[in-house]
């Protein structure tokens, strides 16, 4: 059976984290000490309010747009602000600096789906919450990432099983498959009671997978690819 990787699988479960009172400064030193890009404002019950980044507070400080080009360079902004700056205004606190609402995921949801959010939104990482909405980990890109390294065998075993399962029953072998640097090649004749695109989505479905290559054709017996044009 084909598994698919979930958030709670790859998540961190020890989080850093703020409360809305939490001031610039303390958020400064959580994140410089630690080492992380951001960090998610919780209540009193654990419930993610919103999200603090390094960009969030170095917006703040920034002057004539020099807050930074890189990782570095940012921490080191953020170490000078530790040590020059003194206690700020009750303004300046997490509940003013951070974004929100926070974008979360629960820890059931996929990998794959996880990834597209991030991406979409443009995030590094994002709380997990549970029902409840109370959080639970974290998750970031290095995390997700680390689905995506397994090996061409690994891959390849799963896409033939997710294949097979939504392949023609008759002739589940008919398909050969390949995969090469996380690309898998699909190459066979596709029978009539199954189309072309269904066996390419499951392929695409398959944690590791980063491309699917369609070099299936109609079988012998009367199968058309799937979106073939109907003879007139």
């Amino acid at each position: 059976m084909v598994t698919y990787r979930t958030v709670g699988e790859v998540m961190t479960g020890e989080v850093v984290r703020a409360h809305p009172d939490t001031s610039f400064k303390e958020l400064t030193r959580l994140l410089t000490s630690h080492r992380i890009s951001g960090l998610p404002v919780v209540d009193d019950d654990d419930k993610v309010m919103g999200v603090v980044s390094q960009t969030d507070l170095t917006r703040r400080q920034a002057t004539g747009g020099r807050a930074g080009s890189g990782p570095d360079r940012v921490l080191r902004a953020l170490r000078r602000i530790v040590r020059v700056r003194p206690a700020g205004p009750r303004t300046l606190t997490a509940a003013g600096l951070m974004t929100t609402p926070a974008v979360t995921v629960h820890p059931q949801q996929r990998v794959a789906d996880a990834a597209r959010i991030m991406e979409r939104r443009r995030i590094d990482r994002l709380p997990v919450v549970d029902e409840e909405d109370r959080l639970i980990g974290i998750t970031t890109r290095r995390d997700l990432l680390r689905v995506f390294l397994r090996s061409d065998e690994e891959i390849r075993a799963d896409v033939a099983e997710a294949v097979r399962l939504s392949g023609p029953a008759r002739d589940p072998g008919a398909i050969r498959i390949d995969v090469r640097d996380g690309i898998a090649t699909l190459v066979g004749a596709v029978g009539p009671d199954t189309g072309a695109t269904a066996l390419i989505r499951s392929a695409w479905r398959v944690d590791g997978v980063v491309g699917v290559v369609n070099r299936l054709t109609a079988d012998r017996r009367g199968g058309r690819p799937s979106g073939a044009p109907r003879p007139h």
